[in-house]
């Protein structure tokens, strides 16, 4: 599922890509992935403006309209943005597609349909009405306790807790937890100030680079454990087991020898 990292690099691609082009048609190839407007809707607030900039929050990616709407994209489990302008390059799953006047062609491709397409006229309006906790890449390290301190829950489960942090998802949640030698069970409430910066420290460096990266499990630095996720499950530090533990319905890979107890 598109994490922070990769939504930062689709809007980026955006940014490089598909701004300040006039937008002559938008076709709508899954109305079902439209949220509160139709089609029609759409079509009237996007056709004839341009996007002039973009911001993410979380896992939510917001293209600024010259005539200050927002077209929300989230991008589920499989989305993902294409640019291109020869229709034999069209992939293989859009949902929402977007004609530029020089010729080009931005889609929204989301295979599974898990994704959201909205429209907001204010992005701080969405994000309260939704009630997303704050950017992973923007929290401070109080706030990240306070989003901490106040939860039951396993750690890994509040490291995904949109409403508490946003924009961390199952495999960037073991990864930060993989980097800080915290394991995925361990109650958040049982860690202490000392581990808790720590972690937050882990967080701000694996999305860090995992944007630098591209997102790109081959690029990633050396030890670091998704690139082993499901390839030889071997550990990157100490060449031992990667295990597998159910959390919170989510599966966590995880280094027992690295990441100790969860007791």
């Amino acid at each position: 599922m598109p994490e922070l990292p990769d939504v930062e690099v689709s809007k980026q691609y955006l940014d490089a890509t598909s701004l300040h082009q006039r937008i002559v048609e938008v076709e709508v190839l899954a109305p079902e992935m439209l949220k509160d407007m139709s089609v029609k809707e759409l079509k009237q607030v996007l056709e004839g403006d341009a996007f002039e900039s973009s911001r993410r929050h979380g896992k939510y990616l917001f293209i600024n309209l010259r005539n200050g709407h927002f077209l929300v994209l989230h991008f589920g489990m499989t989305g993902f943005l294409t640019y291109f302008k020869n229709m034999e390059k069209e992939p293989p799953h859009e949902r929402l597609l977007i004609a530029f006047s020089n010729g080009y062609h931005l889609a929204y491709d989301c295979q599974r349909k898990l994704g959201q397409v909205a429209l907001a006229e204010d992005v701080a309006a969405f994000v309260e009405e939704r009630k997303l906790g704050t950017d992973a890449m923007e929290i401070d390290v109080d706030s990240f306790k306070r989003a901490l301190s106040v939860t039951r829950a396993s750690i890994k489960s509040a490291l995904m807790d949109q409403k508490r942090i946003a924009g961390i998802g199952n495999i960037y949640s073991d990864e930060i937890l993989f980097q800080a030698g915290v394991h995925p069970q361990k109650k958040a409430s049982q860690l202490d100030e000392s581990s808790v910066e720590k972690l937050f420290r882990a967080m701000k460096e694996v999305l860090s680079s995992a944007v630098e990266c591209r997102a790109d499990p081959e690029r990633f630095p050396k030890d670091y454990l998704i690139p082993h996720r499901r390839v030889d499950k071997i550990c990157p530090k100490c060449g031992g087991d990667i295990e597998t533990a159910k959390v919170s319905g989510r599966t966590a890979y995880f280094c027992p020898n690295c990441q100790g107890s969860h007791q």
